[in-house]
């Protein structure tokens, strides 16, 4: 008779442990299907007893995905048993033994990534199980391949990283959970795809374009943010945080993620740009997507396109112009190649889903490829001169006064883009990629691509000049809740005794340069001659606390006025004050199923006490996929406060364990440790 494979079927064995391990995704989950494109999966088919199976049996397959499958939008895949296994196309093979079955199926590497059913095709259809396909960095022919196993672990599979912030002077770590193989965060994941404007508006077509990393990231540049769509995270810059979180809370991107869900997509109150950098990097390293979180500082928010961050002040040092300079920002890269572009401009690609600039109308950024913004290439998809100008704007500088009088201060080529940086493979280190993004500043390859870059308001550099002179000097300890001073160093490079008037200010401000109150003022007339002086700020904790945002940051400015010729001459900084230190001290044998102890201290640096202290511990398969918190309540000055927290590791491997503090008047204080759980 025909073999009628369908009513011989006693159990499908789709074999989950076996396939995620080989497919990199066990992390993910044991109990269900998740294989990436372009790699062969197993699974078993159990017959009744006394079946015999002909290999070749007209047997068919179809692989489909979304609601609407079809073949020409390559969401819907037939094909039959062959030999061999295809490495481009759907293709399957079998092997029999005594009343069993074995299906070897391989995806297309270029297949839509999402939830597939898998269905045997006799005549009439059978469902053998469902799927989620992902992408494959594993895959040479996958366009998200990386070539480095060191890079796919950290890029692809490390659940914890680590984002800079501060100033690169002082550049501060924020170590981060991000979590992407934590139970159910992967569906959230392809909820964010499923709730684009472009799946709502033309689901066939949006599941189509799946297939392509660079769509991808450029929907998920859109859904981290809630302009305009049913997004993931609001942002709000502007120190009320009443109805939310405050963005400097969040230090894992589960929490976020699982909060957007269970609230029927309801954005997330509140983010900044290292928080929706860090969401996007979970979002795409879920789905397969190599990607690092990557923060340049002295970055430039250019709102009209010139190149030219053009900066007008009033004596206040308060930016009365629309360009700004943010301390720091920070966006993504993810890996892929790009072949809607020429040859040389795969690998990285800057992509920033932080909402501040409009790309084809929706609140989007990229995906940028990195050279082209090194080479000023800026005609290549997408959004290449935002991001240009965020690392390599030229600035002028004027002050106009209250009378109207404007004065042209001067400017930099250097000021914008400094220190680009994002955590090292494998290592706890800060990796300087500044040279990705541009050639060294003042090089003949950097000036010649800035006029590539259609820009020619060349500025003169910097050296040491005739004329007057003003810096700021700053001590090593400025620790919250001391006292310290800070100082303004005057040199007069000319033949005359100067008059002179000097105008010293501190102000506190936030990390994308908003200010705020003024902690500080001196203002005095000084005569000096041929060498230096030097003007003394004291900052007292009085003044500054009432001031100072959970940044933790005071911008100084010193005007220098000369009596005699009204020339204006300016020197700024911007100062982090030093947060307590957390002391861990982790007890226990660091096994799985084993309770572990955060033993913590810290002592107060504040003259005042703290109030409703917090201690808050978390890291991947350490603290069961959400932080544990321990209060510890009132903490008076400059007292130490301790606490012991016990959490269970539930998987072996490398774990990081983040420690957080927070108080009514001190937050933002933050360590990790790492640790290795056997067995």
């Amino acid at each position: 008779r025909k073999q009628d494979l369908l009513s011989d079927i006693e159990r499908i064995d789709l074999a989950f442990e076996v396939n995620n391990t080989d497919h990199h995704t066990l992390q993910n989950s044991a109990d269900r299907l998740i294989v990436r494109r372009g790699q062969p999966f197993t699974i078993t088919l159990h017959l009744r007893p006394g079946t015999h199976f002909q290999n070749g049996d007209n047997i068919n397959f179809i692989a489909q995905t979304g609601p609407i499958p079809s073949v020409e939008a390559q969401t819907k895949a037939k094909f039959s048993l062959s030999r061999f296994i295809s490495r481009s196309s759907w293709s399957a093979t079998a092997e029999m033994s005594d009343s069993t079955v074995s299906l070897t199926v391989c995806s297309h590497p270029n297949a839509p990534i999402g939830v597939y059913k898998l269905i045997l095709d006799q005549g009439e259809a059978i469902g053998l199980g469902e799927f989620v396909l992902l992408f494959n960095p594993w895959c040479k022919q996958d366009p998200v391949y990386l070539a480095s196993e060191a890079e796919r672990e950290e890029y692809v599979l490390s659940q914890d990283g680590l984002i800079y912030r501060g100033i690169p002077k002082r550049i501060t770590v924020l170590p981060w959970t991000f979590g992407q193989f934590e139970p159910g965060i992967l569906d959230i994941c392809l909820q964010i795809l499923d709730e684009s404007p472009n799946y709502i508006s033309d689901a066939a077509l949006d599941c189509s374009e799946r297939r392509n990393p660079v769509y991808v990231t450029r929907v998920l540049s859109a859904m981290i943010n809630s302009l305009g769509d049913k997004g993931v995270l609001v942002g709000n810059w502007s120190d009320d945080y009443e109805d939310g979180v405050k963005p400097t809370v969040w230090k894992d991107s589960c929490s976020i993620l699982r909060q957007w869900s269970n609230d029927g997509c309801r954005a997330v109150r509140y983010g900044q740009c290292w928080v929706f950098a860090a969401v996007a990097c979970t979002v795409s390293r879920a789905l397969g997507i190599p990607c690092r979180v990557v923060t340049n500082y002295g970055s430039a928010r250019d709102s009209n396109g010139d190149l030219v961050m053009e900066r007008f002040y009033n004596e206040f040092d308060e930016n009365i112009a629309d360009d700004s300079i943010w301390n720091f920002h920070v966006w993504v890269e993810n890996w892929m190649t790009r072949p809607d572009l020429s040859l040389g401009y795969e690998g990285w690609q800057a992509s920033d889903p932080t909402p501040q600039h409009r790309s084809e109308g929706v609140f989007c950024c990229g995906p940028a490829p990195v050279r082209a913004i090194k080479e000023g290439e800026l005609t290549y998809k997408y959004d290449v001169p935002f991001v240009y100008a965020e690392v390599n704007a030229d600035v002028v500088e004027y002050i106009k006064l209250r009378d109207g009088r404007v004065f042209k201060m001067g400017g930099s080529t250097t000021e914008v883009g400094k220190s680009i940086s994002t955590k090292a493979v494998g290592r706890d280190e800060r990796e300087d990629i500044t040279h990705n993004y541009k050639y060294p500043e003042g090089s003949e390859e950097e000036r010649r691509v800035y006029e590539k870059a259609n820009h020619h308001n060349k500025l003169a550099q910097a050296g040491e000049e005739p004329g007057l002179h003003i810096k700021i000097k700053v001590t090593p300890d400025m620790q919250i809740g001391s006292d310290f001073d800070v100082y303004a160093e005057l040199k007069n490079n000319t033949m005359v005794t100067k008059s002179c008037r000097v105008m010293f200010y501190a102000q506190a401000v936030s990390y994308n340069g908003k200010l705020g109150e003024t902690c500080g003022l001196g203002n005095c007339l000084i005569l000096f001659y041929v060498s230096g002086s030097r003007v003394t700020l004291r900052l007292e904790y009085a003044e500054y606390s009432k001031a100072i945002t959970q940044d933790r940051m005071i911008k100084l400015l010193a005007l220098l006025i000369d009596a005699e010729t009204r020339d204006f001459y300016r020197a700024k900084k911007t100062i982090i004050l030093d947060g307590p230190e957390i002391i861990v001290n982790i007890l226990g044998v660091p096994k799985v199923g084993q309770n572990l102890v955060a033993d913590l201290a810290l002592q107060n640096p504040l003259p005042e006490p703290l109030e409703n202290c917090v201690f808050t511990i978390h890291g991947a398969n350490l603290t069961d996929g959400k932080p544990i918190t321990h209060e510890v309540g009132t903490v008076g000055p400059k007292e130490f406060v301790t606490a012991k927290v016990q959490f269970t590791p539930n998987l072996p491997g490398q774990r990081k364990i983040l420690i957080d503090f927070a108080s009514d008047k001190l937050h933002n204080v933050e360590t990790y440790e790492n640790l290795v759980i056997y067995e």
